[in-house]
């Protein structure tokens, strides 16, 4: 298994920029984030601080998210909402630019919580993110999210996903199996990854419940590891999980 920490979600007791040595330092040589900037198009002095920071730490940007908005005041993306697609279409250059200067190759596209969001807004906008992200062989990919934390995000199962997707009409367009997420809406995520991994573009975990790490819940990750590996998934699979204190990797020497 090739893990990535989240860095916008562990090593948070740390500022951003001390955060991908640390990652180095507990043994990772991949890291992915959310967008890490107040704005979409910050300035360059900001930009090369932050790549300056994963290259220096000798750690690979393996996933990015473009900008989502305030995503600690609830705002879960700005793809589909009229309201926030000039700020998502201003942030597109610059997120395939950072992202192709790190050599990453995931870029992920937060829908947007309802109420206002367009569907045909979302498929034009993506169709933009994706023709970018290809001028780098990158791929774009759309997540699921549960309803319980996020009551207005609309795309809430893998079908759903899989249908904008389809929708799209972009070969480097791919789902993110979020399997915490999955696993919260009911489906079952081993018959998930052993039907579709292929559409797969890139996979995160939390256990459920509490969104802890592997081992606090009741997700059967020895079983999910084997199938992902059987199903010939090859990315990393993001570790984008809640811990305090010491010990948050320690599941993966047991």
């Amino acid at each position: 298994m090739r893990a990535d920490v989240n860095l916008s979600i562990l090593f948070t007791d740390l500022p951003l920029l001390e955060r991908p040595a640390a990652a180095a330092k507990a043994g990772f040589d991949a890291v992915e984030l959310w967008w890490p900037f107040s704005a979409p198009d910050p300035s360059g002095a900001e930009l090369l601080a932050l790549r300056q920071a994963i290259e220096d730490a000798g750690v690979q940007l393996v996933g990015l998210n473009f900008d989502a908005g305030d995503m600690a005041a609830g705002e879960r993306g700005l793809l589909a909402r009229p309201d926030g697609s000039a700020r998502f279409l201003a942030n597109i250059d610059v997120a395939v630019q950072l992202a192709g200067e790190l050599g990453c190759g995931v870029l992920n596209a937060l829908y947007g919580n309802d109420p206002g969001t367009d569907r045909e807004l979302a498929v034009a906008n993506l169709r933009r993110a994706a023709d970018a992200a290809a001028g780098i062989g990158a791929t774009v990919v759309v997540e699921a999210l549960n309803s319980h934390e996020n009551p207005h995000y609309p795309i809430t199962s893998s079908q759903q996903a899989f249908d904008l997707i389809d929708e799209v009409g972009r070969d480097n367009v791919a789902f993110l199996a979020d399997l915490y997420h999955l696993n919260r809406m009911g489906e079952d995520v081993l018959e998930l990854i052993d039907r579709h991994t292929p559409r797969f573009g890139h996979v995160q975990i939390a256990d459920d419940p509490g969104r802890g790490r592997p081992g606090s819940g009741r997700m059967p990750f020895p079983e999910i590891f084997a199938r992902l590996e059987a199903a010939g998934y090859r990315g990393h699979i993001g570790l984008e999980y809640r811990h305090e204190g010491p010990g948050a990797f320690d599941w993966r020497h047991q």
